[in-house]
């Protein structure tokens, strides 16, 4: 090999083995996130959450002085155990679909005489700010862990919820052209260091469905799915997503149907 020929033939070397260095270096990274997360299940902080969502299910609150133990999360009153798991639903009471938050809003409105507007005051704890709403559906959500994810979509209602909440996930808009499928229906995509899951397939909608609501460690909190439907919309720089809409409820509904069959195993923690 002539002097000359050599540089070329280090720079095809390079381009042959570019490709499988890129590959080790992500196969790394997804093997130290996953580390990561292992290490960060020990000793999850939501348990605090729990607990006080428990004694606020059964703190005598509001104008009318009572307790949340007579709500009715679609199980009947009171029964929390495996609600969630079947959440969202339609309730004729309201004559609509609603997810976990929404109902909890209209039972203190019902049962304690807490408005709306008071019950959302703070639905996203901040700081010392804590939210009640998150506690609670922490409590709750403790109590599917382990039961598969049922959303049926039998009413009527339920099945107009799982339509528009599909359209809203492949619908493309804002500075962007973001959707939620942009980041969310394709495998093998990250942001950073971050794998993206694939939603459209029932492996990772089922996974991660089933560990939200969580604690997230970089913020203190447990957010719940209104928050992270909410986070969503913002970071494709839509206007802020209303708590408890119709289209938030919407979007929730498909992305739990998606889901059906996975076992719940939240809160969970995350990064």
């Amino acid at each position: 090999m002539t002097r000359r020929s050599i540089g070329p033939a280090l720079l095809l070397a390079a381009a042959a083995l570019a490709p499988a260095a890129h590959r080790a270096q992500e196969e790394d990274a997804t093997a130290a996130i996953a580390r990561y997360r292992e290490l960060l299940q020990d000793g999850n902080p939501a348990d605090l959450w729990e607990a006080r969502g428990e004694a606020l299910w059964q703190e005598k609150r509001g104008p009318k002085g009572a307790s949340l133990e007579a709500c009715d999360l679609g199980k009947g009153p009171g029964v929390v155990q495996g609600a969630y798991a079947e959440l969202p639903r339609y309730f004729a009471d309201g004559d609509r679909v609603m997810d976990l938050e929404t109902r909890l809003v209209h039972c203190m409105g019902t049962l304690q005489g807490i408005g709306a507007g008071e019950a959302t005051k703070q639905k996203f704890g901040a700081g010392d700010k804590r939210s009640d709403l998150e506690a609670l559906a922490a409590w709750i959500v403790a109590q599917s862990r382990g039961m598969p994810v049922r959303v049926a979509l039998k009413h009527p209602k339920e099945k107009a919820a799982y339509a528009l909440g599909e359209r809203i996930f492949f619908y493309r808009g804002g500075p962007h052209d973001f959707s939620c499928a942009t980041c969310h229906a394709q495998s093998g995509k990250r942001i950073r260091l971050q794998e993206l899951p694939n939603l459209t397939t029932p492996a990772d909608a089922k996974r991660a469905f089933a560990t939200w609501p969580a604690y997230r460690v970089s913020q203190g909190e447990v957010r719940t799915m209104q928050w992270r439907m909410n986070d969503c919309l913002r970071q494709q720089r839509f206007p802020e997503l209303v708590f408890g809409s119709e289209g938030s409820v919407a979007l929730i509904t498909y992305l739990a149907r998606q889901a059906n069959g996975a076992g719940m195993d939240a809160p969970a923690i995350k990064r």
